[in-house]
């Protein structure tokens, strides 16, 4: 593959990226403090717009693996067609509609939409790296363009939208310090900005949609000019078609394939959750409200720079070893909430990018290897691949909105209450667990069942060997 080839393949992931990006940052502070709709309801639209992508991933593979070959390729028609629609939902996600009562509903409909259409986009997009080459080296190294792109475009969508939308969440009345004894009404005074306010807020977040809107245009003009699909490389002259649902049923009785899902989905939960809560706990719990938007470009500038030394450590000492970095952020998160200082919040950011850019780049740069692993056990059957990629999104999506809602739910529990300058007892425990402790447990858990993952260096290399043999 050519670095010109390469470098158009990963620009044209990063829009996703970077709408993604700016969604997980702050489409939770959004729904809570500019739309003014209750933790419960904004619990519902996070878990059901990640539910409503899940759930579009196994039949985005159904229908994908059943399409035939056209000029323009089998997996490249799909992600032309379903991108002006990805805009438009996108676009009305951040729209504040003028009616009030049926807010909650305006954002679960356009939110499932943009979910639902960026899995129409994304399990075409990554399963084309297995028709980019055959060669193993060839994809790794189309993995970590890819990976190192959409760290970039992820390290955009947040800088984009948090120096754009960052006005709308700094209150000149919460920055002074409380009156003394006064604490409880401190605590109960609110900052809701007045009318004029919320149409300017409101304004400022549609020019952030307009701007990523744009960017996802310019990527998908890049992946049609400068990638070109190859027809199935891998299958052989006597190869047929395995029905979906038997080849579902084959993958998900594949080992290494349950082991590498697993894990990840554990440890994609943990990241989704550090995301997610990170602008609430800078703005509610630790005092770093005129600082979030700085932080969050530290944690992903240091994810951008960092993926190519994740590439070099997995090329050097294995997969499974590298996969051990993604548990650095833990022991920073919890001395964040423990010890809520300014410089320990940045040295934070910059661990935090790290262990976010080895959870990134690994289960993409495995993946291949499993699907590699799966043909090598069964030789004359194709079109798997899309069942591999859409599957595994789909149980990473599934459980990532079911913590995101629980962690949604457990502010309204606690009585998170929008628009006030400082939260209660309850609220700020919870976001300390949500940011501290839940995220370590998930990793945790997750690299233990990674412990068990069966594909070594040595096996990646015979497998490669016999597949080669076979062709």
């Amino acid at each position: 593959l050519s670095i010109c080839s390469k470098l158009c393949y990963a620009i044209g992931g990063a829009p996703n990226q970077v709408a993604g990006s700016a969604a997980a940052f702050f489409l939770q502070i959004y729904l809570l403090d500019i739309a003014h709709i209750t933790p419960f309801h904004a619990s519902l639209v996070l878990f059901i717009g990640k539910a409503s992508g899940a759930f579009t991933d196994p039949v985005a593979g159904f229908f994908i693996s059943k399409s035939r070959w056209t000029r323009f390729g089998r997996l490249m028609p799909w992600m032309l067609a379903c991108t002006p629609f990805t805009v438009v939902s996108y676009f009305f996600m951040w729209y504040l509609p003028p009616f009030v009562s049926g807010r909650a509903a305006w954002y679960v409909t356009f939110n499932c939409l943009f979910q639902a259409l960026t899995t129409l986009f994304q399990v075409p997009y990554s399963a084309l790296t297995m028709f980019l080459s055959t060669d193993q080296k060839d994809r790794d190294s189309a993995t970590a363009y890819r990976m190192t792109m959409e760290v970039l475009g992820t390290l955009i969508g947040a800088a984009l939208q948090g120096q754009i939308v960052a006005s709308a969440h700094v209150s000149h009345h919460c920055t002074v310090n409380p009156p003394a004894n006064t604490t409880d009404s401190w605590h109960d005074t609110t900052s809701l900005p007045d009318p004029s306010d919320i149409l300017s807020h409101q304004v400022i977040y549609m020019i952030a949609a307009g701007v990523i809107g744009g960017v996802y245009l310019l990527g998908i003009v890049v992946l049609f000019l400068g990638v070109k699909e190859k027809d199935d490389p891998y299958a052989l002259s006597s190869d047929r078609t395995i029905p979906f649902c038997k080849g579902l049923g084959l993958t998900m009785k594949h080992g290494p394939y349950v082991k590498l899902t697993a894990s990840f989905l554990l440890i994609s939960t943990a990241v989704q959750l550090e995301q997610s809560n990170f602008v609430l706990f800078c703005t509610q719990a630790s005092g770093l409200r005129n600082h979030f938007q700085y932080l969050v470009v530290t944690i992903l500038v240091s994810a951008a720079v960092s993926v190519p030394f994740w590439q070099k450590i997995l090329q050097r000492f294995g997969k499974k070893c590298a996969a051990c970095g993604i548990s650095w952020m833990i022991p920073f998160a919890v001395m964040l909430v423990t010890i809520p200082n300014l410089i320990l919040a940045y040295l934070v950011a910059f661990i935090s990018g790290l262990s976010i850019a080895a959870s990134l780049l690994l289960p993409w740069s495995m993946l291949p290897d499993v699907v590699d692993n799966f043909r090598l056990q069964n030789p004359h059957g194709k079109g798997q691949e899309t069942i591999f990629y859409s599957s595994y999104v789909f149980f990473t999506k599934m459980s990532a909105g079911i913590g995101l809602g629980i962690s949604a739910a457990g502010l309204e529990f606690t009585g998170y209450k929008p628009g006030i300058c400082r939260q209660s007892d309850d609220v700020i425990l919870t976001l300390k667990i949500l940011i501290g402790a839940v995220p370590g447990i998930l990793i945790f858990m997750g690299l233990f069942i990674l412990f068990f993952y069966p594909i070594t260096e040595q096996s990646r290399k015979e497998t490669k060997l016999a597949l080669e043999e076979l062709r």
